[in-house]
């Protein structure tokens, strides 16, 4: 009686039953002929083909691909094992850069802010803003990122350079007490006066306001972001706009808003 069972082919090469039926239904290797006593036995070349099989399969080339490539000549065979590695390092690289990305989950601002983004953040409480606005700014960015990649990195730039500026510090501080104000309250006027005054006195400030415009195709993602969160006061959003007017009768382009 020559050769062996599908059970201890299986065995001898460390695959199932089933792998092997599976290997046969995919014409991957050839089903021995039945014995007098109706049995299919394997021999050496049957198994040396499932090892081939088996190995290839672990090194992760795709079963559809592994027929062809034992039917090949050495230099075919080597050229596609070539390729088979670099897609295999493509793979790696992807599910590298997945569990980074579950890394950074676990840190919170990270999983959707550069480093350098997460870093101003963290600075804003020591220049004076209140946990609510550094989370309204985390969201405004988180939105920015996304809507206009292209201009992110010069808004980060801008916007270190006016935590840097403390008389604009002061009146974001103005800014968020104002949010409680009666909306008719003339302080807000003033404020609004003197917060457009000090922007257009400095271009670099300005374009922590008109950076991510340049990148913008419409107003529609201006407002996304500049308008974004829970719905403001009825003083600050007054506010807001004579912000915005006195900017544009200046000759500053600030998209109107086409929602709100």
């Amino acid at each position: 009686m020559n050769g062996v069972t599908i059970g201890q082919a299986a065995a001898f090469v460390g695959v199932t039953v089933k792998t092997v039926r599976h290997y046969h239904k995919l014409g991957l290797v050839e089903e021995p002929e039945r014995d007098s006593s109706g049995y299919r036995r394997y021999g050496s070349a049957d198994l040396l083909r499932l090892v081939q099989i088996r190995t290839l399969a672990a090194a992760g080339v795709p079963l559809a691909e592994i027929g062809p490539l034992l039917d090949t000549d050495a230099e075919r065979f080597a050229a596609a094992l070539a390729d088979v590695g670099r897609r295999l390092t493509q793979r790696i690289e992807e599910l590298t850069e997945r569990r980074d990305t579950l890394h950074r989950l676990a840190d919170g601002d990270r999983a959707l802010l550069p480093d350098r983004a997460v870093a101003l953040l963290e600075r804003m409480p020591g220049r004076g803003f209140t946990a609510d606005e550094v989370a309204a700014t985390r969201e405004g960015w988180v939105l920015a990122k996304a809507l206009v990649p292209e201009g992110f990195d010069d808004y980060l730039t801008h916007f270190e350079h006016a935590l840097e500026d403390t008389q604009l510090v002061a009146l974001a501080k103005r800014v968020a007490e104002a949010a409680a104000w009666d909306p008719d309250d003339p302080r807000i006027a003033e404020l609004a006066t003197a917060a457009a005054g000090h922007y257009l006195a400095n271009p670099a400030l300005l374009k922590t306001v008109t950076g991510l415009q340049a990148h913008t195709e419409a107003a529609t993602r201006y407002t996304l972001i500049a308008h974004h969160g829970e719905e403001p006061s009825p003083a600050a959003t007054r506010l807001t706009a004579l912000f915005e007017v006195k900017l544009r009768a200046a000759g500053i382009r600030i998209p109107r808003p086409e929602f709100r």
